[in-house]
């Protein structure tokens, strides 16, 4: 007897078919699978054989092969079991043979209970293209999975499949819902209107957030670098349909989606600790897995006491940075994973915090100063578009009863200038200003003769690098955006070029 089922494979991001071959002949009492599987598809033989005896089936006394096609890809994880499961019933003639258009994923447990796996909405989204009709997944994955707008069922147990698929009088298993994320959801619960004063670094952060800008900020312990950041997230603009779908497969990936909120509609804000790996940070493992910078895709990746990291982990980042997406290479296969994400550090300016600071001593010598400062090196400090000095605020600011702007207010502002650049880059795959490839910045950024004359000015006296100068050059189309002008102008070209001075003040460098 012989039986042939659809289920769906997951490497990193890449979903890929897997035609379940089930081949019940004479021969010594056993169950092969073959197929390239990994140790946990393997040891689904002892979940299968116990969730059928719970449900009163004892396996026969025959061969029983299942082939895991395509031969030479390996199967990793436990995505396979319903599908080898259902095989094996199909054999016994249990159940009919399933037509091709239906496909299963689902990891069965000891008792027949149906569990969650990870990486459903990637493998949903495959089933998607090649033409499934009828997903079958765990119930606790259905919703997720029905964002790829094909019949989703969700499963709880193999006994309740059976009697589907048997089409046994009862109640049958009803299609999901898809699921639609309701506004009030999300609201922020920290907002800028708490923040007294920092009025210069609350604009360089909405210029951030308006481009997709990398900001650096650096002052005194107590001076709000934190408190500044966490509210980012409050004035990101809304996610695209296309963000919302690469953010969710990541976190369905590392099985980190809520099953409340099983679809990402609001940016994500990731702040690991400083003795975090690089591993933890770019991703890794012997099957890798996304690391930090890949979760923070489409959001906010937020770096705090950013000298306290590793330098090494750091540096590893410059690449991604650049390239917005990360690969890492193992035994088992290379895996590509986007990471198109605003980089925001927070930093003291010494060990004790209070260098340069205007009424308080520092206890550091220049030698430990120097030291401190040069674990960020210059290559990194230069992919941060903005540099913001955050300085302490006075005791009027602090006392003032007035309410500081909004977040709805500044979110508001920056959803307009996003908008306008969505419109500009239609079509060319770019999504933010900070995203513009070098050779098409004279295209994007169109300037006047005094805002061409004041960027030349400023290149040749403070030397700046070509990636610097490309830099603010991003940072002043965004603050055009925000202005309303579509041509950049001298004082775009000033304030950009006003958020490129901390390096002079404390690395004493001109990049």
């Amino acid at each position: 007897m012989f039986t042939q089922l659809k289920s769906l494979g997951l490497f990193g991001l890449n979903a890929f078919s897997v035609d379940v071959e089930v081949s019940m002949n004479r021969g010594k009492p056993q169950m092969e699978i073959v197929g390239l599987p990994d140790t946990s598809v393997r040891e689904s033989r002892e979940r299968i054989r116990s969730a059928l005896s719970s449900l009163s089936i004892a396996l026969p006394a025959r061969l029983i092969t299942v082939n895991l096609a395509p031969a030479d890809v390996k199967k990793i994880g436990t995505m396979h079991d319903l599908a080898i499961l259902l095989g094996i019933l199909v054999c016994m003639e249990r159940i009919p043979a399933q037509p091709a258009s239906r496909c299963f994923i689902g990891e069965v447990s000891l008792s027949g209970l149906v569990r969650s796996v990870s990486g459903v909405l990637p493998m949903a989204l495959l089933a998607a293209q090649n033409g499934v009709t009828e997903l079958y997944v765990p119930a606790e994955n259905a919703s997720e999975a029905s964002a790829a707008g094909i019949p989703v069922y969700g499963v709880h147990s193999v006994g309740e499949l059976i009697a589907h698929l048997n089409e046994d009088t009862g109640p049958a298993i009803r299609p999901q819902e898809p699921y639609t994320p309701q506004p009030e959801e999300y609201e922020e619960m920290l907002d800028f209107a708490d923040v007294k004063g920092q009025q210069n670094a609350k604009y360089a952060l909405e210029i951030a957030a308006a481009g997709g800008h990398n900001a650096l900020m650096i002052g005194s312990p107590g001076s709000g670098k934190s408190m500044l950041a966490k509210r980012i997230p409050s004035i990101l603009p809304a996610m695209t349909t296309a963000e919302s779908m690469e953010t969710t497969q990541i976190y369905s990936i590392a099985g980190l989606l809520d099953g409340k909120h099983p679809l990402m509609t609001r940016r994500p804000f990731r702040s690991p600790h400083h003795t975090i790996s690089g591993a933890g940070l770019v991703g890794g493992g012997t099957v890798p897995r996304p690391g930090e910078i890949s979760l923070a895709h489409n959001g906010l990746l937020f770096l705090d006491e950013l000298a306290e990291f590793d330098h090494r982990t750091l540096e590893i980042m410059r690449q991604p940075l650049e390239d917005r997406k990360v690969t890492i290479t193992r035994a088992a296969g290379t895996v590509s994973y986007p990471c198109s994400f605003m980089l925001v550090g927070a930093m003291n300016p010494c060990p004790c915090g209070y260098y340069g600071h205007p009424k308080r001593k520092c206890t550091c010598s220049e030698r430990q100063v120097r030291q401190y400062l040069n674990r960020i090196s210059g290559p990194l400090l230069d992919r941060f578009d903005l540099h913001i000095e955050v300085e302490p605020v006075s005791f009027d600011s602090l006392s003032a009863k007035a309410k500081a702007e909004s977040s709805a207010a500044i979110r508001q502002r920056v959803q307009t200038a996003r908008e306008l650049q969505n419109q500009r880059f239609a079509g060319t795959g770019i999504f933010c200003n900070a995203a513009i490839p070098a050779g098409m910045l004279q295209d994007f950024c169109p300037m006047d003769d005094a805002a061409t004359a004041l960027l030349r000015a400023v290149f040749d006296k403070l030397g700046l690098s070509a990636r610097a100068y490309d830099r603010i050059l991003k940072v002043a189309r965004t603050i055009a955006d925000l202005d309303g002008s579509e041509i950049i102008r001298k004082q775009h070209i000033a304030a950009a070029a006003q958020f490129r001075s901390l390096d002079r003040k404390y690395w004493g460098t001109n990049g």
